[in-house]
């Protein structure tokens, strides 16, 4: 699964503006012809991320090239079971991405549309946020 190697903190904040404004970078095609683009907010896990990964590479079967083009690099706590009040903040327990709408989130080259297609839907059927087959011009 992806994670970070290192990193600065190791605990985040949430952040105050979630579910707001819309992706200004990695908003278009930049490596395939094909690609799956976000159409709502959320996170998404490292795990979402590599069950979408597995899904489109079972389905082209080892044909063509994907590109993942986000990462799972904020860290998301959480506290054991019927621990009491108080006593901090919990441990990392796993990295999520943060997603806008408009993210290009996953691309592919080398196989015919239909292909590209039907392998992107059974991955947006992985994540946790509605997405989006785009094509380059």
């Amino acid at each position: 699964m992806l994670m970070p190697k290192k990193v600065k903190h190791r605990k985040w904040h949430k952040g105050r503006k979630r579910g707001q404004g819309i992706a200004t970078r990695s908003n278009a095609l930049s490596f395939g012809s094909y690609g799956l683009k976000s159409i709502e907010h959320g996170w998404i896990t490292a795990r979402q991320i590599e069950a979408a990964r597995r899904a489109m590479t079972h389905y082209i079967k080892r044909g063509g090239k994907i590109w993942i083009r986000i990462f799972p690099d904020k860290p998301v706590t959480q506290k054991g079971a019927e621990v009491p009040m108080g006593g901090g903040k919990g441990a990392p327990e796993y990295y999520v991405a943060v997603i806008k709408p408009g993210t290009v989130m996953f691309e592919m080259e080398g196989v015919d549309l239909e292909k590209a297609r039907e392998a992107m839907r059974l991955a947006g059927h992985k994540l946790s946020v509605k997405t989006k087959f785009i094509v380059k011009d």
